[in-house]
C-alpha cells in the first residue's frame, strides 16, 4: 500500500500537466523556480488557512523565484466535488490566488497524476509514499528536485523558512 512506484524521470521539469482549461503545460517553463506543489480541495476543514496562506506566501516571494502548483484533488471525502474550472474560480475569486491551479488529479491509486508518482517516490511521508490528505505539500528545488514532503496539518507559513533556504534569500 504504501511503497512507492519508480518513474524514469529525474525532476518534475520532464512532466507535462493539464491546466483548469485542459491545455498541456510543461513544467520545464518552471526551470530556476522553487515550486510548492499542493494537492488542494475547495471543501476541507484545512481549506481557509492552507489557502490563505499560500496566497501569501506567493505574494511574499514570487519575486523571488517562488511558483505554487494547486492541484485539486477529490480523492478525500469528495471535497472537491466540482469542475477543475469551478476549483480555479474558487481559488481565485474567494483567496486571490495568483498561482495556477491545474486540472483535478488522482494522487494515490491506479490513476495517480504522473507528477505525483514522482513527487511520492521522492519522498514519503507518515503513512509511507502515499497522500493521506488535502494539503499535503511538496517542496522542489530551482532543478525540479523535490527538497521535502509536508502534511497537511503543516501550515504554508510554517515552511517559509525552507523556502526562503530554496530561494536562497537570507532567512
Amino acid at each position: 500500500m504504501g511503497a512507492s512506484e519508480s518513474v524514469p524521470q529525474k525532476s518534475i521539469h520532464e512532466f507535462t500537466v493539464k491546466d483548469y482549461k485542459n491545455q498541456d503545460v510543461d513544467l520545464s517553463i518552471y526551470n530556476g523556480k522553487v515550486l510548492l506543489v499542493v494537492n488542494v480541495a475547495s471543501k476541507c476543514g484545512l481549506t481557509d488557512s492552507n489557502y490563505t496562506q499560500l496566497t501569501d506566501l506567493y505574494n511574499k516571494h514570487k519575486d523571488q523565484g517562488l511558483e505554487i502548483l494547486a492541484f485539486p484533488c477529490n480523492q478525500f471525502l469528495n471535497q472537491e466535488p466540482g469542475s477543475s474550472q469551478e476549483a480555479q474560480e474558487f481559488a481565485c475569486t474567494r483567496y486571490k490566488a495568483e498561482y495556477p491551479v491545474f486540472q483535478k488529479v488522482h494522487v494515490n491509486g491506479p490513476k495517480t497524476e504522473p507528477v505525483y508518482k514522482f513527487l511520492k517516490s521522492n519522498t514519503s511521508g507518515f503513512l509511507g509514499s502515499r497522500i493521506k490528505w488535502n494539503f499535503t505539500k511538496f517542496l522542489v528545488d530551482k532543478d525540479g528536485n523535490v527538497l521535502a514532503r509536508y502534511g497537511p496539518n503543516t501550515a504554508p507559513l510554517a515552511i517559509e523558512a525552507d523556502i526562503k533556504k530554496a530561494l536562497g534569500v537570507d532567512l
